[in-house]
């Protein structure tokens, strides 16, 4: 799945997010004119001092005067007018916000920690930039609060491609910690199994921890698991051999999901079969075509690993195909690039976490956060997500770490402050 190296990877436009490349864009005014470059050769540490003070006020009211520019966006969104806001002329692609972001707080958090306004050769990253945004939506969500559902991609997001989530991984306690707090806990991914025993071999570590641990029952229970992006869905159970049950679509199916035909799901999944067929065909590769109830992919042999070139070429001809049939216009899909695989499943993410959100009473956007790897334009199953709730993209399961530290770090801030 996304690496470290595949985020900074964007030779194409469907390898870009345009608003992170804009901010970079525009912090690269103030990294040229404020940055000194000579001054390694300074004997003097004041020199480097003033030079990283003013490299931080103009990057910090580069931030501020963004922020404002999204405070614009949310004001025509809530008038219906958001095709008209300077951001959208700005940036064409720029989504919905469900909240603002406070970037000029966020950059200043994130410039204690990674140094920017230090650096005299690397202008401030696609990196940095993404990491800005994930703790600006985190400061806004805790200052907000409370964080009533933080939904999780699995694969590169809780734990390394294609491995499951043990006992001695460290992002356990911290989502224990959330559960604790009250906060409901939806695992979205796009691994779809009828049986609870398939989702206990991918996350039993967090499973058994939170089934000894001494967390009220009553919270335990608000850890679901909504499988084949928004297709399954098995509530934490203390009961079950597998400490999950499945729960009936009835009671977490969203009005528009009850409208999809199975005869339209066998249809998408035909002309997504044969389109994954000729792909195979004409890049002449050894893969075998899996067919499920509600998805459809391809995956490799024992041993063989698919060019990542291979791997897109194959989601952009699928989704662009399917994008044209008539079917595909009829039923929500998603085609994603899984690392070494490639499948189309019916609904997306942006599905799985709002039947989270109704599975839970009805939780608002601006009250969940989706964290995910995967939010490129094209093959990238976390991207729908922002049509659902808040998001942080991350790119490895330490940022996943990193993130719900900042979030006990910031919500235990905020608890000082109004005591």
């Amino acid at each position: 799945m996304t690496t470290r190296y595949r985020v900074e990877y964007a030779l194409k436009t469907h390898r870009r997010d345009q608003l992170i490349e804009w901010i970079k864009a525009l912090l690269a005014t103030p990294f040229v004119l404020h940055s000194q470059p000579t001054a390694v050769f300074e004997p003097h540490k004041d020199t480097m001092d003033h030079m990283a003070t003013n490299a931080q006020r103009r990057y910090a009211e580069i931030m501020r005067d963004i922020e404002e520019l999204i405070n614009d966006h949310i004001a025509h969104q809530k008038a219906g007018t958001h095709e008209r806001s300077k951001l959208k002329l700005l940036v064409p692609s720029v989504a919905t916000f469900f909240t603002p972001l406070l970037l000029h707080d966020a950059f200043v958090w994130q410039d204690q920690r990674r140094f920017i306004s230090y650096r005299r050769f690397v202008a401030p990253s696609f990196n940095d930039v993404r990491l800005i945004l994930n703790t600006a939506q985190v400061m806004s969500l805790i200052r907000g609060g409370p964080l009533e559902l933080a939904t999780f991609d699995g694969d590169v997001t809780l734990y390394d491609d294609g491995k499951s989530l043990t006992e001695d991984n460290v992002v356990i306690p911290r989502i224990l910690r959330l559960i604790e707090n009250g906060t409901r806990i939806g695992i979205v991914t796009a691994a779809g199994y009828t049986e609870a025993r398939r989702y206990y071999e991918r996350l039993h570590g967090l499973l058994d921890a939170l089934n000894v641990s001494d967390i009220p029952t009553g919270l335990k229970h608000n850890l679901i698991v909504m499988g084949g992006e928004a297709n399954y869905c098995f509530r934490f159970a203390e009961n079950s051999p597998d400490l999950l049950t499945f729960v009936p679509r009835k009671d977490w199916l969203l009005d528009e999901m009850l409208l999809w035909e199975e005869s339209d799901i066998t249809e998408l999944l035909d002309v997504a079969e044969a389109a994954l067929r000729d792909c195979v065909k004409n890049l002449r590769l050894p893969a075998q075509i899996l067919r499920k109830e509600r998805a459809v992919g391809i995956i490799p042999p024992e041993g063989v690993k698919f060019p990542r070139e291979s791997l897109e070429e194959t989601v952009m001809v699928t989704q662009k195909i399917l994008e044209m049939s008539p079917v595909g216009r009829r039923l929500p899909f998603c085609a994603f690039n899984g690392g070494n695989d490639v499948f189309v499943d019916i609904g997306d993410k942006s599905w799985g976490v709002l039947a989270c959100q109704r599975f839970f009473g009805g939780l608002e956007g601006s009250k969940t956060l989706h964290v995910g790897d995967q939010f490129l334009s094209a093959g990238a199953n976390d991207f729908k997500a922002r049509l659902a709730c808040t998001t942080a993209w991350i790119a490895s399961p330490a940022e996943t770490v990193q993130l719900l530290d900042e979030i006990a770090e910031l919500d235990e801030m905020q608890q000082r402050k109004t005591r």
